[in-house]
């Protein structure tokens, strides 16, 4: 037998190892169990591969992100299984990992049930408790057909291979490599066939390498994301490599959900989403509309004091004004169908950026003038499948708080650099500090336009803006907007979860669609070049994800109302008006509770509003001029001069800290 020579890379080292013909990847890690797989001359194998001579191999780690893929992906099939075991009439869809879980689509006649997926769950366990063995084989399209003629979405599949983008999100863990396989489950004592799917891989060695799962729901989804086909069945799971791990992500799911800014709008009256309007369409109700008025006015006192100029745009336009931005030909299918009258098709506004530019080309304008940033609360309107529209957080009808800076090429690197530290800033005074950027840029597909060299100066031009922050700066190939790169400033919130909020693109592309110019110094006409810039994304966004961010408990100078009065007796109830119209003269919002619910209610329901500051007067307070404070923590504050505590309130307004 003879000998093969193999490269093993880990942490940054590289060791020769001579092992003989035959030897799997398995075997070069002998007894660590968190090894997954191997990434062979980059690409992912399964253990059960054998080496061949001069092989570069790095083991995968199940908590690396391939070898959750993995874990989760394994678990998916090992769910196919069991559906098809509990219900075999059912035809397979896709079953690819996602993050922080995986999902499989099934065709079945009913919809599952709460009890089918604990049934699911049940026999989940009976096959991860069997061993059995993931195997791989390489098989023909003609073949597969033959094989699996009894399942129609697979048949499908393999006659999209090769081109798994178009398939289905999640397509290419089926048909995304350059040979078709088939992963066949296998019993880990006779090797007899349990089950089979058509798939890329890899896998786990076994059934018996799943840590802990659990299931999650289900849904309805079209079957590849089209309307026009039919609606399939979709359970949810999750997976991961400790049963310890689990636990935290369940917790950490409980958590989420009591934060959910749907469930928290409605228990604190501050949005809600009326049927008559349509999905992802929120009416803000007065309470709501005070968050967002602070959120709004905060923002434009910063933007005056930063020298942009305030503009405003019409919500629809002619059709042709975004065939000429070059939205309409890359970017149709998210935005409303045309609406046709005096013998010409109109648009509802997607995006602010086609009309800013017709503000800048209305005169001539001069070097001089430069660098020109308009700004605007913009309302747009993205047509949104259904299936995606999530309360604030991705709805059709939102603001952004859009900016278009017009700047020489000898500015861009300034203006860049001065704008991301003013976004930074910006997200900072609204408690965010848990900072990510990530740079997107094209990749080789034909969405992209404009010139290699624009596109080479531009994304350095971000590079180094982003690199001066001193954050960590991620890749985010073929991410980039049509007509330029972009960064992308991501937030890590309270609990940990990460939102893409500001993004900042340069744009060398739609200033020549639009003949856009300035007179240079020396008399000749020159392009400016564009960068566009929304700081929120939207403000519906953004107030969803503050809302999350704080659970409900805005800081005062967010808050609806910043303070409430409680009066032990109805005896108070004057005094404490006085201290109100006192604090409103300063620009508070204060009420005073003067209900017929006694005392400790009145606390437990403002506690509930989450009212940052709770001023509670009875005899000794009026007699000393004082008041108490209540915190929503519980605790309590008492004897503090009327003057002194409305000092404080205007204090912590101003400071924008949180109480």
């Amino acid at each position: 037998m003879s000998d093969v020579r193999v490269f093993i890379h880990r942490d940054s080292e590289r060791e020769e190892r001579v092992v003989t013909t035959g030897t799997t990847a398995a075997e070069l890690f002998p007894g660590e169990r968190t090894i997954v797989a191997a990434r062979v001359a980059g690409e992912l194998k399964d253990l059960s591969y054998a080496v061949a001579d001069g092989d570069e191999v790095e083991p995968v780690e199940i908590t690396s992100e391939d070898g959750l893929n993995i874990l989760r992906h394994s678990t998916a099939h090992v769910m196919a299984q069991a559906v098809q075991e509990l219900f075999p009439e059912a035809k397979l869809g896709i079953g690819p990992p996602i993050k922080d879980g995986f999902y499989y689509d099934f065709d079945v006649e009913k919809p599952f049930t709460p009890e089918d997926i604990k049934a699911v769950e049940k026999k989940m366990q009976e096959i991860q408790k069997r061993g059995q063995r993931f195997s791989r084989r390489i098989t023909t399209d003609e073949a597969a057909r033959e094989e699996l003629a009894d399942e129609p979405y697979k048949l499908e599949l393999i006659g999209l291979k090769g081109n798994a983008a178009q398939a289905a999100d999640g397509a290419d863990a089926e048909v995304g490599g350059g040979e078709l396989t088939i992963y066949d489950n296998l019993d880990a004592k006779t090797g007899d066939l349990c089950w089979k799917d058509l798939c890329r891989g890899p896998h786990l060695p076994t059934t018996r390498n799943i840590p802990a799962f659990k299931l999650m729901r289900s849904a309805a989804a079209y079957w590849r994301g089209s309307e026009k086909n039919p609606q399939l069945q979709r359970i949810y799971g999750t997976a991961w490599p400790t049963k310890d791990e689990l636990k935290a992500y369940l917790d950490f799911l409980v958590e989420a959900e009591k934060r959910d800014h749907r469930k928290l709008g409605a228990e604190l009256d501050l949005f809600s989403f009326p049927d008559e309007l349509g999905p992802g369409l929120a009416v803000f109700h007065p309470k709501g509309g005070i968050v967002r008025k602070e959120m709004e006015n905060y923002s434009r006192r910063r933007h005056e004091d930063a020298g942009y100029e305030f503009v405003n745009t019409p919500h629809i336009s002619k059709e042709h004004l975004f065939e000429t931005s070059g939205h309409l030909p890359h970017y149709a299918e998210g935005m409303f169908p045309p609406i046709e009258f005096d013998g010409q098709n109109y648009r509802l506004k997607a995006m602010n950026c086609p009309m800013h530019n017709l503000i800048f080309k209305s005169r001539g304008r001069s070097y001089r003038e430069l660098p020109l940033r308009l700004f605007e609360f913009g309302t747009v309107y993205r047509y949104e499948k259904s299936g995606v529209v999530h309360g604030l957080t991705r709805s059709r009808g939102f603001t952004q708080d859009d900016a278009h800076i017009y700047c020489t090429k000898e500015q861009m690197a300034d203006e860049l650099d001065t704008l991301l530290t003013f976004v930074l800033d910006l997200l900072r005074d609204y408690g965010l500090d848990k900072f990510e950027l990530e740079l997107s840029t094209r990749d080789d597909s034909d969405k992209f336009i404009g010139t290699d060299e624009d596109w080479a100066e531009a994304t350095e031009a971000l590079r180094q803006a982003a690199e001066k922050q001193g954050l960590p700066l991620v890749a985010d190939p073929g991410g980039a907007a049509y007509y330029g790169p972009k960064i992308s400033v991501q937030v890590r919130d309270a609990i940990g979860r990460s939102w893409q909020m500001s993004t900042l693109q340069v744009d060398f592309n739609q200033p020549k669609r639009f003949g856009l110019e300035y007179t240079s110094a020396d008399g000749s006409r020159q392009q400016p070049v564009m960068l566009h810039r929304a700081l929120f994304g939207s403000i519906e966004r953004f107030f969803g994800v503050l809302l999350e961010h704080y659970a409900g408990a805005f800081p005062a100078w967010l808050a609806p109302v910043q303070a409430v009065g409680i009066p032990i007796g109805d005896a108070h109830i004057p005094y404490l008006q006085e201290f109100a119209d006192q604090a409103k003269a300063k620009g508070l919002r204060v009420e005073v509770d003067s209900s017929s619910d006694r005392m400790q209610k009145k606390i437990r329901n403002h506690q509930k509003a989450k009212v940052p500051f709770m001023i509670i007067a009875g005899d000794e307070d009026m007699e000393a001029g004082a008041v108490s404070f209540r915190y929503r923590d519980g605790s309590q504050e008492n004897g503090i001069p009327v003057e002194d505590a409305i000092a404080k309130l205007v204090k912590v307004v101003e400071d924008r800290v949180q109480v």
